[in-house]
């Protein structure tokens, strides 16, 4: 597979420093044996961030600030200079595929990066530069081997501030595949590592996430290659994952080092379920319907007619209600009524009343009335 690395970015390369904002190991078995095992993920697994507002914090950690979801999917965001949000899967793979969807920050000298990370530096990158709209890079290092920076190349994507895109890693014992939308676009084989020396070849955890290579504290290397300085007037800027689907090619409850070497050949898979695997794959709680359905038919049964008395119950209230609004209604018009009569008995007698003191004589309460001579 030829690169497509362009020219201008090939001169830089020799000044790059690797991106510290993802690359980090708490205990480094080349340099320990006292580091614990790696929990596995040991089955495969699809993690769609459009349908949920939070992550499962057994499964990923959030590790430098806050991420945000909507329907869209998982939004790490820069708002201000020293935000960097990244989550990390507390499970690891050894060997296996990590499929990204993804659409990349915009912004110069903005890095969006999936990272496969090992506890001995192993590394796996895809990292897309915010003012970089027609190309995405990959990247890898071995036993965090930084003495030169001629491993990453750029191959062209379309326009990935604006669109989705799939960004793929296909990792195993023998080489390395990097795809853009199911398209292979490189392909690293073991050997043309260092001879095998740098091939990542450890247990590796997931991290995803954005910062800022062009912040003024990072080498001037590292602004060059992210593009150039960055101006956090124009933020936010937002790197969006839609979903990720990770499949570990071993099959194992956890991964240990066996010795220093950093050799594949010295991992060794403990048996047993992977207690990650069972949390990523419990079915999702049941909804009020699923829950009635799961019940066995003498329980329905009685549900619905329980269901059915409290509904007569209620209706008998009902009516009670309303017979009592009735009643109350008819004795409320007697006495309106009662009180129109003596009100018009009253007047009646007050203008009979009249009449006399005034020499007429009334025929009939409504007819006319005639002098008296």
């Amino acid at each position: 597979m030829f690169s497509t690395t362009p020219l201008a970015f090939l001169g830089l390369l020799s000044l790059v420093l690797p991106a510290a904002a993802q690359t980090w190991t708490s205990c480094n078995p080349m340099n320990s044996t006292t580091c614990p095992s790696d929990p596995a993920l040991g089955t495969a697994a699809t993690f769609n961030f459009t349908t949920q507002t939070s992550t499962d914090a057994s499964v990923w950690n959030a590790t430098a600030g806050k991420v945000n979801y909507n329907t869209e999917g998982a939004f790490f965001t820069i708002n201000e200079r020293g935000e960097s949000p990244t989550i990390q899967s507390n499970f690891y793979i050894f060997f296996g595929t990590v499929e990204v969807i993804m659409k990349a920050a915009s912004g110069q000298g903005i890095i969006s990066s999936i990272v496969l990370e090992s506890d001995d530096l192993d590394e796996i990158d895809w990292e897309l530069m915010g003012g970089n709209t027609t190309h995405a890079e990959t990247n890898y290092f071995g036993k965090g081997n930084t003495t030169s920076y001629d491993r990453a190349t750029y191959y062209p994507v379309d326009k990935p501030q604006e669109n989705f895109h799939n960004y793929t890693v296909v990792w195993s014992q023998e080489k390395i595949e990097w795809l853009i939308d199911g398209d292979v676009v490189r392909t690293l084989l073991y050997a043309d590592a260092l001879g095998g020396k740098d091939f990542p070849q450890t247990p590796m955890n997931v991290r995803l996430g954005i910062w800022a290579g062009g912040d003024s504290s990072e080498p001037n290397g590292t602004v060059e290659w992210a593009g150039g300085p960055t101006d956090y007037s124009k933020g936010p800027f937002e790197m969006v994952v839609a979903s990720i689907r990770v499949m570990d090619a071993s099959k194992g409850a956890s991964y240990t080092y066996g010795d220093k070497t950093g050799s594949y050949k010295s991992i060794k898979i403990e048996s047993g379920n992977s207690t990650v695997a069972q949390t990523v794959n419990a079915p999702p709680p049941m909804s009020p319907v699923q829950k009635f359905q799961s019940l066995s038919k003498g329980a329905q049964i009685g549900i619905i007619a329980g269901a059915g008395a409290a509904a007569v119950v209620l209706l008998g209230l009902m009516i009670c209600c309303c017979v009592k609004q009735r009643r109350s209604g008819r004795r409320e018009r007697a006495l309106v009524d009662a009180d129109y009569e003596k009100r018009t008995a009253e007047l009646m007698a007050y203008r009979a009343e009249m009449s006399k003191q005034r020499g007429y004589v009334q025929v009939s309460s409504f007819g006319a009335s005639r002098e008296r001579f």
